[in-house]
């Protein structure tokens, strides 16, 4: 019993109810005017023609958020659009929406006043009077256990209103919802900002973590070495790499301010000195040698060539330390190529997992390369291959 009333301690079921009653007002106005029935035949093809304009799913949207979702249907009403109808299918839905909206009140506010009016008559005629009037089922007699009977009238008249209310909230989640071509472009949409997220948190990681990096080991050299030549030096690399990560930093967050605005002045191949200096001034001994026409290189390939290199010298610092680094980029008629080796520290075997070389590989994927890391006779191997087309 407890739970059968429990539908009539939430607000949206009343809530409910009344989005029910209201699409029936407009047609019983109508009625009082004139009550031939045909006038419920021109009400019914206005509605079904108020169902083919556009704005109408708004409107009819916003009712149904308010009125039929309620605190414990969680994310059911963020499923009912609220924008205009952009497909003849949308249109077509709607016209659907409204009349089954019509049809629904109407069968339901009949029902329930026509339980009311013979829970009056059944009052009335157990007190010894007439019937009031208005019910079609009729009361015969005047009897006392007519009483008994009171409470079950009211009980289905609840019902009703509960069971109705449930009813057209289940038909707007089926005819208020995104249609399969707008659920398609809410993922797509979805998917492009996951990517472009992606995109942003690994040039966060590789600036950044390769600023860190310099900037530690620069740190951990200057304290053992005690020569205040070398410190300064140190400092002066610290500082210099800070500068450059600050920067990287600011055109991040400027993409993050303005998502219009496209990434500009990232740096490219033709500014790898800048990262093999740094590596450098950090201790490590960079054999480095460049082949081809770097600046030729489309700004996308070398954007991403240049992050990759980044990241590998960055790995080299901070699990390697200072030693000997083996650097070769080539320019070649169809592609870039990049070989980035080092030492592996004594005892070291190198998984080959970790976000840095993910990101190496997730780099080259997006342009259609390949990417192979992993230890080879005693050396920590980077190759990459970047297609220029």
């Amino acid at each position: 019993m407890v739970r059968m009333l429990r539908p009539f301690t939430r607000a949206v079921t009343y809530t409910r109810w009344l989005h029910l009653s209201m699409a029936i007002v407009w047609p019983s106005l109508w009625l009082f005017i004139d009550e031939a029935w045909w006038t419920v035949g021109t009400a019914t093809v206005l509605l079904g023609l108020a169902g083919l304009v556009p704005a109408m799913r708004v409107v009819e949207g916003f009712q149904a958020r308010l009125l039929l979702t309620g605190p414990r249907d969680g994310d059911e009403g963020e499923e009912i659009v609220v924008t205009p109808s952009a497909t003849w299918g949308d249109r077509g839905r709607m016209v659907v929406w409204l009349l089954t909206r019509l049809v629904l009140g109407a069968l339901a506010s009949h029902l329930a006043f026509q339980l009311l009016f013979l829970t009056v008559d059944l009052v009335s005629t157990a007190m010894g009077g007439g019937r009031a009037g208005g019910a079609w089922l009729p009361v015969g007699g005047r009897h006392w256990w007519h009483a008994l009977l009171v409470p079950l009238p009211l009980l289905l008249a609840a019902a009703v209103v509960a069971g109705s209310g449930h009813l057209i909230t289940r038909i707007a989640l089926r005819l208020l919802v995104p249609s399969p071509s707008e659920r398609l472009a809410a993922l797509e949409e979805r998917t492009d900002q996951l990517l472009e997220r992606t995109r942003i948190a690994r040039e966060l990681h590789d600036s950044i973590g390769h600023a860190l990096t310099v900037a530690v080991v620069q740190a951990g050299a200057a304290r053992a070495a005690g020569d205040p030549a070398f410190t300064d030096r140190a400092l002066v690399a610290i500082e210099e790499t800070g500068r450059a990560a600050l920067e990287d930093l600011e055109r991040v967050l400027g993409v993050l301010r303005e998502s219009g605005k496209p990434v500009s002045g990232r740096p490219t191949l033709a500014d790898a000195d800048r990262l093999l200096e740094s590596a450098r001034a950090s201790g490590a001994k960079v054999d480095a040698e460049v082949t081809g026409p770097v600046e030729t290189v489309p700004g996308p390939v070398s954007r991403e060539g240049y992050r990759i290199l980044q990241e590998s010298l960055t790995n080299v610092l901070r699990h390697a330390g200072a030693v000997p680094v083996r650097v070769r980029v080539r320019v070649a008629d169809a592609s870039v190529l990049l070989a980035i080796s080092n030492p592996l520290p004594a005892g070291a075997t190198g998984s080959g997992r970790g976000s840095g070389l993910r990101g190496i590989r997730e780099r080259a994927a997006l342009l259609g390369g390949r990417a192979r890391t992993g230890p080879d006779e005693g050396d920590w191997q980077v190759h990459v291959e970047l297609p220029l087309s």
